[in-house]
């Protein structure tokens, strides 16, 4: 039987970086809420929720597709967070704070992508 994506450690620390996300853009100039705000917001719902789908698969090659866009919104997000961090929308210490999650992040993601690959590559099913 499969284990369920929420008892995913992938899955459980990309949730919270978005808590994270979802708290300091509100700090946010409101100028930016249909700007960077929105963009910052839908990268980081963008990696639980592609990981969330990618696990309802049937095939690993299909999970494999939805890791790979999960990682694609982390690079997204961190692009995000310079951009914030160089508006100075965002402090220094938050944004230290928020790569080392998001590295975190990627470092596991990276592992889970390896292990679907291997059952491709193998012909197995997750």
């Amino acid at each position: 039987m499969q284990r369920p994506y929420t008892n995913l450690e992938v899955w459980q620390k990309c949730r919270e970086l978005v808590t994270d996300i979802y708290q300091f853009s509100a700090l946010f100039p409101k100028e930016e809420l249909f700007g960077l705000t929105s963009q910052i917001r839908r990268s980081a719902v963008s990696i639980p929720s592609n990981i969330a789908e990618g696990c309802g698969r049937s095939t690993s090659k299909d999970t494999v597709q939805f890791l790979f866009i999960a990682r694609g919104s982390l690079y997204e997000l961190e692009t995000q967070l310079y951009i914030a961090l160089d508006l100075k929308y965002l402090p220094e210490t938050q944004f230290q704070e928020s790569i080392a999650k998001l590295t975190t992040c990627k470092k596991i993601l990276n592992g889970f992508i390896n292990y679907f690959q291997g059952l491709t590559t193998t012909n197995k099913q997750p």
